[in-house]
């Protein structure tokens, strides 16, 4: 198959893509397919609250994995958007966040192997700082390097073919830890770890082949960091589209408590539940992982038509199903054995991949080339603060149990979906 009937097959194109699209549109889905593989192999919310508990350190740096994980990549972004700016390309800033990416991982595994309790659980959370911040810089160059390369109607399917290729991989890792094929050890998710650091930096390697036209630079010449808030107050559309992430942020920040609930935690189920959980591992990777198969092709190509709609259904998704295993944890302290726990992770990471990809190509194409950078860090920062600010969700399932923190969860994506309602579609837009 030549490489211009791949890519159109890919992205559902009605016409014939001129080649310059063509290759870049593959390299993008071969470095996103590099990325989300990478992300998959140590998940905060999975792999590496498994790996911390193995290691026995304590609760407090587990439960900083996720808030860490997803508040770093985004509150620097205000200040990158800066450094970005003074840049006329985009690729070298990508490829750059995704190497320093690759070695904070392999230090990850490096940490894994030679320390334990607190002194290791420190060292994975300050590696996985580092990453963060790095993370931080590749989103926000990417949906500038996207837009410059892929016109609109294929983005979602550009970004969802490289979602759904990595996600089939993760699922054999998530199939091997379930068989007994990979142990459940230490030592393996170590190597994941290693192994996710390399597919970063070959990442970083492929990025840089892409063919970019460098554009004008516009130093922020005088302007204070806190004028970036301007267009916050001035433009009602990005206003609304803030708020509704931020509302459905709560699926990102809710599997922890679906996992606390498949370990019977909800119920006091003390170290007998904690292993159950443990020994969980396999089968919820496996539903994480399944769940991004489906949502890369079917949110992608849905957001590629209306992100508002994808927006409204993800997070009507999301609010049922929360609201769904609230429920269940409630009456009966879990969410019905292992099967039930896969069933509902499953359901949350299919709404939280949906929410992920229609609100990426929302913001993408409701902005302009000139616009794009600085609207994505104000955006990020935004939500940064308010994912730290989701930490409370934590101190709420200490009070009140997981259950009350999901039903919060759920009455969020309700609220989220409701306003993703007035959200203008902009998919008919020019780029």
């Amino acid at each position: 198959m030549s490489e211009a009937a791949l890519y159109t097959r890919l992205t559902g194109a009605d016409e014939t893509p001129e080649i310059a699209e063509v290759r870049n549109g593959l390299r993008h889905v071969v470095a996103q397919s590099l990325n989300k593989l990478a992300d998959g192999l140590i998940d905060p919310k999975l792999v590496l609250s498994w790996l911390l508990g193995a290691m026995g350190a304590p609760g407090v740096l587990i439960g900083a994995l996720v808030p860490v994980r997803e508040a770093g990549a985004l509150l620097p972004q205000l200040a990158l958007s800066r450094v970005l700016a003074r840049r006329p390309g985009r690729k070298r800033f990508w490829a750059t966040g995704a190497a320093l990416q690759g070695v904070a991982a392999l230090s990850i595994g490096a940490a894994a192997l030679s320390l334990t309790g607190a002194a290791g659980g420190l060292a994975v959370l300050a590696a996985l700082a580092v990453l963060s911040v790095a993370r931080a810089g590749c989103s926000l160059s990417h949906k500038d390097a996207v837009a410059e390369n892929v016109p609109k109607t294929r983005r979602g399917a550009v970004t969802g073919a490289g979602t759904s290729l990595a996600a089939a991989a993760v699922f054999l890792f998530g199939a091997g830890l379930a068989t007994g094929i990979l142990p459940l050890t230490v030592a393996t998710i170590a190597g994941a770890a290693a192994l996710a650091g390399i597919a970063w930096i070959l990442a970083a390697g492929v990025f840089m082949t892409l063919d970019e036209t460098a554009r004008e630079t516009s130093p922020p010449e005088g302007e204070r960091l806190g004028a970036l808030f301007k267009p916050l107050r001035e433009d009602a559309a990005l206003r609304r589209f803030v708020a509704v992430r931020a509302c459905l942020a709560v699926t990102a920040l809710a599997p922890p408590f679906l996992v606390m609930l498949a370990g019977g935690q909800g119920a006091g189920g003390g170290a007998d539940a904690g292993a159950q959980a443990l020994a969980s591992l396999g089968p919820l990777v496996l539903a994480s992982a399944a769940a991004s198969i489906v949502t890369g092709y079917l949110w992608g190509r849905i957001a590629d038509r209306s992100s508002r709609r994808a927006l409204m259904a993800s997070g009507g998704l999301a609010a049922l199903v929360l609201g769904v295993a609230a429920m269940l944890g409630a009456m009966t302290g879990g969410l019905g054995g292992i099967a039930g726990a896969v069933a509902t992770m499953f359901m949350a990471q299919l709404a939280y991949g949906g929410v992920r990809q229609a609100r990426k190509l929302h913001l993408t194409d409701m902005t302009t080339r000139e616009t794009r950078a600085g609207h994505t860090a104000l955006a990020n920062t935004v939500i940064g603060v308010a994912l730290l600010a989701g930490g409370l969700l934590g101190l709420l399932a200490d009070f009140a149990g997981p259950a009350a923190a999901l039903a919060l969860s759920s009455a969020l994506a309700v609220l989220g979906a409701v306003l993703a309602y007035g959200l203008d579609e902009v998919q008919g837009r020019d780029a």
